[in-house]
């Protein structure tokens, strides 16, 4: 009967704790719902906000083709004569006449100008007499040697006859002195008649330099001197006309410069223009290259000579020529743009790719996918690879795929694939743009 005093406040008591317990499950359940919420709309957000500021990628591409290749050095230089002869005069005077112009034709020892000549004859004249007086020097003195050979003969005769009584030892030797003396003289004579010769053949010389002749075959390019102008050669000779032996072939010499001039041997062939005809292209051959350097302002070039036909007579010395010389030359080979050795996609076009499966299913909209391995700074990475390859670029199901290729020659817009997987057709990745939505 004790026991069940009190029934009622131990069921009220038990009701108010479930209630209690109830209101618990319920503010629990709520809080996680409400979590749930808050990170779905928080990845929400974030999905908005990374594909919003991104922008689609278009690919541009260029396809590698089936051709040759042609490697040039480019240099220019000035048109030469090959024989350019300056003639000059080697006397002092003034000039009396001259015989030719400019562009005239002339022969060899064709007169082209003369000089006074009144002094050079006189001195002509002057030593001319001076050769007949030393030769009459010659004749006097053969004679007083004849006339003391003639003494001293008599005289030895004698005193040989006397048995050394007559004459004196003293006047035979006397005599014979005599004798030795003239022949002394007569060899002075002849000495004097050499050389007075001589001075004659050089005055006559001199009056020979005075009639200015060509040298060669050849055509005036300019004549420098008139009549009446005074010509002092004293300390340097003056040129007075310029000689070309043969216009119908010339000489290109041009500068190369020392990264190119490895590649330039005697034998290459080359085409040039000039100011004079721009819209003509004159043939050409390398006949040398020197050694020697030239260096103007710090730029180092090396001078090559190239063979030139002029048989037309259009080009002329000293004109300004564009030479292009062929230094290598490939035929049928596989060509690929430089644009697509030199692109590499950057950090953000990469990321893009690699994001753009993952963007189109429902939980990667949701939640960020995790951070990658960080990428180099640079926007644009190298494609060449250890070992000489260099990479190119091509599209596999709009996404770049990266090719490893072996160059060869370039032009510097092609380029000579030797090695890889790439054949002629084949789009390669020249660059990209970024199509706003």
């Amino acid at each position: 009967m004790a026991a069940n005093t009190h029934p009622e406040p131990d069921i009220q008591q038990v009701l108010r704790m479930e209630s209690s317990s109830s209101k618990k499950r319920i503010l629990k359940r709520f809080f996680y719902w409400g979590l749930a919420g808050i990170i779905l709309f928080g990845a929400l957000i974030l999905w908005n906000h990374r594909n919003g500021n991104s922008e689609p990628v278009r690919y541009e591409t260029q396809d590698a083709v089936l051709g040759d290749l042609t490697i040039t050095v480019a240099a220019t230089g000035n048109l030469e004569p090959t024989n350019q002869v300056d003639v000059s005069s080697e006397l002092s005077g003034i000039i009396e006449t001259v015989s030719v112009d400019d562009n005239d034709q002339v022969k060899v020892n064709q007169e082209l100008a003369r000089l006074d000549t009144d002094k050079l004859n006189a001195d002509v004249q002057k030593y001319r007499a001076a050769l007949e007086a030393a030769r009459a020097q010659v004749l006097q003195a053969q004679a007083t040697l004849k006339d003391s050979r003639a003494e001293f003969e008599r005289l030895r005769h004698a005193y040989e006859l006397s048995g050394g009584k007559v004459p004196s030892a003293y006047t035979l030797e006397s005599a014979e002195a005599e004798f030795e003396k003239a022949r002394a003289d007569v060899a002075s004579a002849e000495a004097q008649v050499i050389q007075a010769q001589a001075v004659l053949e050089y005055a006559e010389t001199d009056l020979s330099k005075a009639v200015i002749r060509s040298p060669i075959n050849g055509l005036v390019l300019s004549r420098d001197v008139e009549p009446g102008q005074t010509v002092a050669a004293s300390l340097q000779a003056p040129i007075l006309f310029t000689l070309a032996e043969d216009l119908a072939r010339m000489e290109l010499h041009v500068d190369v410069d020392e990264a190119d001039v490895g590649q330039v041997k005697p034998g290459q062939e080359a085409v040039f223009t000039v100011d004079a005809y721009p819209e003509r292209v004159f043939p050409a051959r390398i006949i040398r290259v020197k050694y020697g350097a030239e260096n103007t302002d710090g730029v180092v070039t090396y001078e090559a000579a190239l063979e030139v036909d002029n048989g037309s007579l259009l080009l002329r010395p000293g004109m300004t020529a564009t030479a292009d010389i062929t230094v290598a030359r490939v035929e049928d080979a596989v060509l690929v743009p430089n644009a697509a050795l030199r692109f590499s996609p950057s950090a953000k076009e990469a990321d893009e790719t690699e994001d753009k499966d993952a963007k189109t299913s429902m939980t990667s909209r949701l939640v960020p996918p995790p951070p990658r391995p960080a990428r180099p700074s640079s926007n644009q990475a190298s494609n060449k690879i250890a070992g000489g390859e260099q990479q190119v670029w091509t599209l596999q199901n709009q996404t770049p795929v990266p090719v490893k290729v072996t160059t060869g020659l370039s032009d510097g817009i092609m380029t000579e694939v030797v090695g890889g997987d790439i054949r002629p057709g084949t789009p390669l990745i020249i660059g990209v743009t970024h199509v706003k939505p």
